[in-house]
């Protein structure tokens, strides 16, 4: 019983806190509107942007080099012996 009532009076606080901080808000937003009216900002002289560079031509098909035929390509090697083998744990004495 006394859970629920803590828990419903921080929710009603909670909502008061909101329902004040909107006030608040709304308050500062109208006093804003109703400021006299600000002088206006001069307008600045627009800056005269550089070239850019020039794009490289870049290289076309005709100019790239043949690529590598696959009987060029190198083989890998292949094991021909076979593995060793493990050696074994020895075993513990009892």
């Amino acid at each position: 019983m006394a859970a629920s009532s803590n828990c419903s009076i921080t929710l009603l606080l909670i909502v008061a806190l909101l329902s004040l901080s909107s006030i608040s808000t709304s308050h500062a937003a109208r006093s804003l509107l109703q400021l006299p009216n600000l002088p206006t900002i001069p307008s600045l002289p627009q800056p005269t942007m550089p070239q850019l560079p020039n794009i490289p031509n870049l290289p076309t098909a005709s100019t790239l080099p043949p690529l590598p035929s696959v009987t060029s390509l190198p083989t890998l090697p292949t094991a021909n012996s076979p593995l060793p083998s493990l050696p074994t744990l020895p075993s513990v004495p009892k």
